[in-house]
Order: C-alpha cells, then sequence, then structure tokens
C-alpha cells in the first residue's frame, strides 16, 4: 500500500529529475548553438572577385584556348576557430563538363599564424612559409585558372580556405585532389567560401 507520504516523496523525485533533464539540455543547447556561432564567424574575402563582381583576365588560364593572366586572386580570412594548427585553399569548379568538376587549385600546410593568401602566392611568389602546393586537374601544381568551354553558361568558381586541426597533412607530393580534399574533410574545424563567376 503506498502512503501519501510515498506519492509526495515519487513526485519530490519526478520533478527533481524533470528539472535536471531540462538544464542539461539547455546546457547542451547553448553548447551546441555556441559551436556553430564560432564556426558561422569564420570568413573568407577575396577583394579581387567581389570588387569587380565575375572574375577578370587577371585570374583567368593562358591556354585552352583561354589567353588571362593566370594569377591567383588574393583571399583573406578572419575569425579562425580555437584549435586551428594550420590552414588550406582549394578552388573548384563544380560546372565543368568531367562528371566530377574540376579542381583549379590545393593549397595546404598553411601556417595558422596566416591571415590570407596575397595574389600570385598560388603562382608560387611568396608563399607562406612550410605551405604546399597540390596538384590540380590540369596535371600540374599551383593555380590555374577559370577557363570553361566556349558558350557555356557562366561556372562557379568555388574558393573554400579550412582551418584545420593539424599542423600537417600527411599526404605524399604527388597525392590527387581528391586525396587532399579526403584529407582536408577529415581535418578540417571549419570552412569558408567565396564564389566567384566566369564564362566565355
Amino acid at each position: 500500500m503506498v502512503t501519501s507520504h510515498g506519492h509526495r516523496a515519487a513526485a519530490i523525485v519526478a520533478a527533481a529529475m524533470f528539472f535536471a533533464a531540462t538544464a542539461a539540455s539547455g546546457q547542451a543547447a547553448k553548447a551546441k548553438a555556441k559551436g556553430t556561432s564560432a564556426k558561422a564567424s569564420f570568413k573568407l574575402s577575396a577583394p579581387d572577385l567581389e570588387s569587380k563582381g565575375r572574375i577578370t583576365a587577371a585570374h583567368v588560364f593562358n591556354s585552352f584556348g583561354c589567353s588571362g593572366q593566370n594569377i591567383s586572386p588574393a583571399l583573406n580570412w578572419s575569425n579562425a576557430p580555437a584549435g586551428t594548427k594550420s590552414f588550406a585553399v582549394t578552388a573548384y569548379d563544380p560546372d565543368a563538363p568531367t562528371g566530377s568538376g574540376w579542381w583549379h587549385w590545393v593549397m595546404y600546410n598553411i601556417p595558422a599564424s596566416e591571415t590570407g593568401l596575397a595574389a600570385g602566392v598560388g603562382n608560387g611568389r611568396n608563399a607562406p612559409k612550410g605551405s604546399q602546393q597540390g596538384m590540380t586537374d590540369f596535371g600540374t601544381k599551383g593555380y590555374g585558372g577559370p577557363c570553361p568551354p566556349a558558350g557555356d553558361k557562366p561556372h562557379h568558381y568555388h574558393f573554400k580556405v579550412y582551418a584545420l586541426k593539424v599542423d600537417k597533412l600527411d599526404v605524399p607530393g604527388n597525392a590527387t585532389s581528391a586525396m587532399v580534399g579526403f584529407n582536408l574533410n577529415a581535418n578540417k574545424l571549419a570552412t569558408a567560401t567565396v564564389t566567384g563567376l566566369y564564362g566565355r
């Protein structure tokens, strides 16, 4: 037989458990929101691309029927998440008629002290100490600018910076862009992207 005291004690215990669970849920939600906010605050800008709207001849490839200057654009990033030990940058065209897009630039092992890349760094000029250039779909290392098929609608070129939890990627020097990309995604803390358009 359960007494009124027993009912009261059970109610008190149940209430305590409810409030404890509610508090824990609230703390978890706040922690998740804080983490999401930290990732969302990581930003990338590309002054050359943004101020001129579309990608200009300075950054376009100089072959395959294109006659640009093939200079990698300047990139600036800010608010990297805590724990960032290095950065990486990629440029990718998902609209290329290959079935797998086209990797235009892969650069990794950029020191955590860096907050951007100057124009031309992807061409081997003044690259941050210790950084590495990866293979692109042109079959070479370094920046290769846009050069979509003539008559195509403008392609989207995604320039992305990765904040990484490792100092260096453990990949061979001749690693494909896909292999580097796999390791980037496995070690990323946050990413930020800007997109430029180019057609001819």
